[in-house]
């Protein structure tokens, strides 16, 4: 990982400051913790695996990928298909600009602060390689520790089509991973079935 800045430090202690509000409690090595503080940490710590030479706004887009999410919750909008997308576009937003507040305040420059409300916004998927690598550990992040819960709770056929296009948004860095993450034997039943027929996939381990 590229060398710190004291600003940097700073930036990561207010983005966790402002998760550990969060009312939402999770087990986390026998410690209840803020929900979103241990998804920022595995944010982090799949981001060092994935791309160790991450630049410093990458590394802060992965850290703030949720920031102060609970405040947006999914009632907020219609719950149908169509307020799903508004929903999730306008917590990009909402991410960007919490994130963008914090780096301002603490002294980053228009510029960083720019790429990091890029990232966070996923802007330019695919084509521009910051963004896609925090689309690769986010979807690593979800698979390995939240894919399991979401796929107990709705259908099969359901679950599928969203692995399919998880894992369409990966780059192979990305797909590699996911491929090696362990998994209960149902989810690993349901990964296979997404990716049945895909030249490049092989059973999850």
């Amino acid at each position: 990982m590229p060398r710190q800045t004291e600003r940097f430090r700073l930036a990561i202690d207010r983005i966790d400051t402002a998760n550990s509000a969060d009312p939402n409690l999770v087990m986390d090595a026998n410690t209840q913790v803020p929900a979103e503080v241990l998804y920022s940490r595995r944010m982090t710590a799949w981001l060092d695996k994935l791309y160790p030479q991450a630049s410093e706004a990458l590394q802060l887009a992965a850290r703030a990928q949720h920031i102060r999410r609970w405040e947006v919750p999914r009632n907020s909008y219609p719950m149908d298909r169509a307020g799903y997308h508004r929903w999730r576009t306008g917590l990009y937003k909402f991410h960007a600009d919490a994130a963008a507040m914090i780096l301002a305040e603490v002294g980053y420059d228009p510029a960083t602060i720019d790429r990091v409300r890029s990232m966070l916004q996923k802007q330019r998927l695919k084509a521009d390689a910051q963004t896609q690598a925090l689309e690769d550990v986010i979807c690593v992040v979800f698979l390995e520790n939240y894919f399991a819960q979401f796929a107990a709770k709705h259908e099969d056929e359901k679950v599928i089509t969203i692995l399919r296009r998880t894992w369409a948004k990966m780059s192979p860095v990305g797909q590699a991973a996911a491929l090696n993450l362990p998994m209960p034997p149902k989810a690993a039943e349901l990964v296979a079935k997404a990716l049945d027929g895909d030249a490049k996939s092989s059973k999850p381990a």
